[in-house]
């Protein structure tokens, strides 16, 4: 049967909460094109025309619906002053701490996404896709990591998780913690990297982007336990999406993992995607989300599209649709990023058994 709608059109048409003529696609493909690209990580992840030609040529190749455009987890760590290692054979990581303490929230500034690297060269990515692109496909440019995640990074992921919990070992009476502002200064922490986050989402759009993207796994259940995540993670969250709908710019809230806890408190923040993983309860999540929220997911990223076969990927993504695309809702693609290495073939696999299976018709 052939298609009746454009990428644009049939994206669109899930948000709304309608049925398109089949499951749009997606593609976190971010790692495999700079693979491709067969230029030195390094340099590909602070390349603006590199990145936007990888996404490119990868659309043009497999024809998905859905761009994610990003480089990696730490351009905002970087832009606030966190050192970051550009690693050989996979994507940017955050490697120390802005500030050694929370005592030196105020040497922190906002930076701006259009002078400070790399987010200019991010920005510029997204700018030259969407100019090529037009309305060919829907593209999301990311804003990187949400206020939570930032906030581990300015700080240091394991000195702000042991505050977090001090924070919360203090109200329940604990000796620990000999701070009586503690709780306060995160906040302050977080009431920055809201600032952070917000400022880059907006430039995103600005470029042509349809929607902005934040990843914020190290919240998610894996980590924190719900009472953390709602106490730390989710106020931020939904502040974020009022303030991005009151310029009319849509979320996607990206938590791998096992998410299933916390997904009514994700869908309650009011964003229009969630980015979900194959170990969430398929069936759990698909409830919490009908006519309120698209899932974009969630086959498995390693296991099943790097490692697996493509009758594997056809099995798992016929399975994925089986649950999750009744009603609509769902933007097929991998539950996190792609490694590397993922090999072409798996893909059109999973693209091509959405486009046969994923069609709400009586076929």
């Amino acid at each position: 049967m052939p298609n009746t709608m454009t990428s644009l059109e049939r994206v669109e048409t899930v948000l709304r909460g309608g049925i398109p003529d089949r499951v749009p696609t997606d593609l976190h493909n971010v790692m495999m094109i700079a693979h491709a690209s067969g230029m030195p990580f390094p340099e590909f992840f602070q390349d603006g025309e590199a990145m936007a030609e990888g996404q490119l040529r990868a659309w043009r190749e497999f024809g998905h619906d859905v761009l994610i455009l990003e480089n990696g987890t730490a351009a905002l760590a970087e832009a606030c002053g966190c050192q970051v290692m550009y690693m050989t054979e996979t994507a940017p990581v955050s490697h120390g701490a802005a500030i050694q303490s929370l005592d030196q929230l105020d040497r922190l500034e906002v930076p701006d996404p259009y002078k400070v690297h790399p987010l200019t060269e991010n920005l510029k990515a997204t700018r030259i896709v969407a100019q090529e692109l037009g309305d060919k496909a829907f593209i999301i440019g990311r804003a990187d990591q949400g206020p939570f995640s930032l906030a581990s990074m300015i700080l240091g992921m394991d000195v702000f998780l042991f505050q977090l919990a001090v924070s919360q070992r203090r109200r329940r009476g604990s000796a620990l913690a000999d701070d009586p502002d503690l709780a306060k200064k995160l906040h302050h922490l977080l009431e920055f990297c809201l600032e952070v986050v917000s400022r880059y989402a907006y430039a995103q759009i600005e470029q042509g982007a349809h929607m902005t993207s934040i990843g914020e796994s190290l919240s998610g259940p894996d980590v924190c336990s719900p009472k953390t995540y709602k106490e730390y993670e989710w106020g931020y969250a939904k502040r974020l999406v009022d303030r991005l709908h009151e310029k009319h710019i849509r979320l996607a809230y990206h938590i791998c993992g096992n998410a299933t806890a916390i997904v009514d408190d994700m869908v309650a923040t009011g964003a229009s995607v969630l980015e979900l993983d194959y170990k969430c309860d398929l069936a759990a999540i698909k409830q919490a989300t009908l006519g309120k929220a698209t899932i974009l997911g969630v086959i498995d990223p390693s296991a099943v599209l790097a490692l697996g076969t493509p009758d594997l990927v056809r099995q798992e993504t016929r399975k994925t649709i089986a649950v999750l695309a009744p009603g609509g809702g769902l933007i097929l693609g991998p539950g996190c990023a792609l490694p590397p290495k993922t090999p072409p073939e798996n893909v059109h696999a999973m693209i091509e058994t959405a486009h046969r299976y994923g069609r709400y018709s009586p076929e």
